[in-house]
């Protein structure tokens, strides 16, 4: 398999991503070993200003961040990536305790099972605990039910999607926002074999058909997909909520993210769509300190402002 060309990615990010080998998530026997470099690599100290506590909920668990002086009712509730396959709640430490502290919100993440495991619908029923229990744990946490923005980061931004598309279909109050950070959204690009060649930096091809295996109990690509199983595969998008989506161009998921976001659009939904020129999966980890993720952070950022004030 032949790699991207580096004279394809930012400047800024080309020394790192030359360093910066594909997960190598297709090969199952890794999967222990990179689960437990993650576990041991995420283990970060909270700052004095945000408190960090950790809650059971039926087969799952949240991480809680709470801000020492909370500015606001709203509330975020995120997913963290990793293929399905991989990661922790505690991997997106950095992330969560910035939007705490940040905005003056509380951030609950939720430690989702993991495929192959636990595959669908597993890991979005545990989503949707989260979900359910940010809102029977409400006056406890300080925040109004209404002003939830829901996000995540890849695999997590494609459980977010297809949260907020479950939530849709159910009474009750519906997330303020959604904010999708190049979020894994269709299955079907995992079935076309013919990008595994492109050798896509950080996140490839190969490791996406692994993940979306993994997690769906099948080959992706089939006609049958069930309802919520991939968040492209859902034909009706009208009455969603706001929805922000970055992405970089020479990213995997660029396409499905793209064509997401066109139709969200077309629905009648607002949805910003950031398209990063040269940034590869994962460039706000491994670049985080570049102009570039800043700059994509800080659109983040202000799409968060908005929704979580209301």
């Amino acid at each position: 398999m032949s790699s991207m060309d580096i004279e394809k990615i930012d400047p800024e990010l080309r020394r790192v991503y030359r360093l910066t080998p594909p997960i190598p998530v297709h090969r199952a026997w890794t999967l222990p070993v990179i689960r437990k470099l993650i576990d041991l690599s995420g283990r970060s100290k909270a700052p004095d200003d945000v408190t960090i506590t950790d809650h059971e909920i039926g087969d799952a668990a949240v991480r809680v961040y709470r801000p020492s002086s909370p500015t606001t009712d709203a509330a975020i509730l995120w997913m963290h990536g990793g293929g399905y396959v991989i990661g922790t709640a505690r991997m997106d430490d950095r992330r969560c305790v910035r939007y705490a502290s940040t905005f003056g919100v509380v951030v609950v993440s939720v430690d989702y099972r993991l495929a192959p495991e636990h595959p669908f619908p597993a890991p979005l029923d545990d989503c949707l605990a989260g979900w359910d229990w940010m809102h029977e744990s409400a006056d406890d946490l300080g925040i109004d039910p209404a002003k939830i923005v829901v996000g995540g980061e890849s695999a997590g931004g494609g459980l977010a999607a297809t949260l907020v598309q479950r939530i849709r279909d159910r009474p009750g109050p519906q997330p303020a926002a959604q904010l999708l950070v190049y979020p894994m959204l269709d299955d079907r690009t995992a079935a076309d074999t013919s990008l595994d060649a492109l050798g896509h930096r950080m996140w490839n091809n190969r490791a996406n058909r692994a993940g979306w295996s993994a997690y769906l109990g099948h080959a992706p690509g089939a006609d049958d997909v069930a309802p919520y199983g991939a968040g492209s595969r859902r034909a009706d998008l009208a009455g969603l909520p706001p929805t922000w989506i970055g992405v970089g161009d020479v990213d995997l998921f660029f396409a499905e993210d793209e064509a997401y976001a066109e139709r969200l659009e077309a629905a009648g939904v607002d949805c910003d769509f950031v398209a990063v020129p040269g940034a590869p999966h994962g460039f706000t980890a491994v670049g985080a300190k570049t102009t570039i993720a800043k700059d994509f952070e800080a659109s983040a950022n202000a799409f968060l402002s908005r929704h979580l004030a209301g």
